[in-house]
């Protein structure tokens, strides 16, 4: 499989987290269908999203970099991080993981 057919299904995704904090809690929360990581991020960034989905059996692909994960996700910045979500209850308007208060 390609980048370009991977990011093809980020983009094509009705639901999806996007940043390192929004895809490790929608993988924590069992959310994640797929996740993709920039290979050009931080890796103190992403390790923990790169932890998570291996501890949940969550497909991991890496993307050649944050600029083009953005894009593939609609936002005009980079991306470390992003999910193809399922659906679920807890997944809220526009398709992302809203936030909750009081910790994590």
């Amino acid at each position: 499989m390609t980048e370009d057919a991977a990011l093809a299904r980020l983009r094509a995704a009705t639901a999806r987290a996007v940043g390192a904090h929004q895809t490790a809690r929608a993988i924590a929360r069992g959310k994640a269908a797929e996740v993709f990581v920039a290979a050009d991020a931080d890796a103190r960034v992403i390790e923990p999203v790169v932890a998570a989905a291996s501890a949940h059996g969550v497909r991991l692909v890496e993307v050649g970099s944050a600029t083009a994960l953005g894009r593939a996700c609609g936002i005009a910045v980079g991306a470390a991080a992003a999910a193809v979500l399922v659906d679920g209850p807890d997944v809220g308007p526009g398709g992302r993981v809203p936030e909750r208060s009081g910790g994590t």
